[in-house]
């Protein structure tokens, strides 16, 4: 870019008091105002020099030399958008082609300057028509060419990577929602798995109940006989009887007298 500020300085400073072109009838007064803005000029005086061309203007407000000059003044205080009707009115006044295709240049100068390759690129175009020989517009008219490819380049790269992290985020949030889904699943499911335990054990504990009440109402209660040990001690008490019976017989059978039959 240091390159390209080199070659539109040598254009951007060139002044119509330092060129043999056919000079318009002005007054000595005009002139004199004009020299002494060159000078401030020179010195890099810019604002000065603004000062003398704008002087000049009041004077002779169709004064081409004057507003080619306070295009260049106000274009080094890099007040562009300023400069650059100075330019265009000298390129709809003058009729010398070398002069429009300076005033062209320099309005893509400024173009340039702003950004604005679209228009630096026309307005360089235009230079070359009116001046086809100028090795430093047409450097210029491709350089804002190459700067307008690699502006879309840098566009177009930053739309993809905005689209990406746009598709990155896409996914991010959807990895997000899945993990809180599947978190989300997973406490339903251990919900449902306490809850499946928690009947698991009411069962449990409700067969533990049953089975206690089985076995208690199986197991005697103190002080009663089930039924088998009724039946069995009902049993043992006639075998007793019995017993008893046989006994109490015998005894009578022996204390008895043995009737013997007579022989008659």
């Amino acid at each position: 870019m240091r390159k390209l500020c080199i070659l539109l300085l040598v254009v951007s400073t060139a002044s119509f008091a330092q060129k043999k072109d056919k000079k318009p009838a002005v007054q000595q007064v005009e002139k004199q105002i004009i020299r002494q803005g060159n000078e401030f000029y020179k010195q890099n005086n810019f604002q000065d020099a603004e000062i003398q061309y704008k002087k000049a203007l009041d004077v002779n407000p169709n004064y081409e030399k004057a507003n080619y000059n306070l295009g260049n003044a106000i274009y080094q205080q890099d007040r562009f958008d300023e400069a650059v009707p100075r330019y265009d009115l000298v390129t709809k006044t003058t009729k010398d082609k070398t002069v429009k295709g300076e005033n062209f240049h320099n309005i893509g100068n400024a173009m340039m300057k702003k950004k604005d390759y679209d228009k630096a690129i026309n307005a360089y175009k235009n230079s070359l028509r009116n001046n086809p020989n100028d090795d430093e517009t047409r450097y210029n008219l491709a350089l804002a060419q190459k700067m307008r490819k690699k502006e879309a380049d840098n566009k177009d790269d930053k739309k993809n990577k905005d689209d990406q992290n746009k598709n990155d985020k896409n996914k991010e949030d959807q990895n997000k929602e899945n993990q809180d889904q599947n978190k989300n699943k997973d406490k339903s499911d251990q919900g449902d798995k306490n809850k499946d335990q928690k009947g698991n054990d009411k069962d449990k504990s409700k067969n533990q109940d049953q089975n206690d009440n089985q076995q208690q109402q199986q197991k005697p209660q103190p002080n009663k006989l089930s039924p088998q040990q009724i039946k069995q001690l009902l049993e043992a008490m006639n075998n007793e009887e019995n017993k008893t019976q046989k006994k109490i017989n015998a005894k009578k059978a022996k204390g008895r007298k043995v009737k013997q039959e007579k022989d008659w």
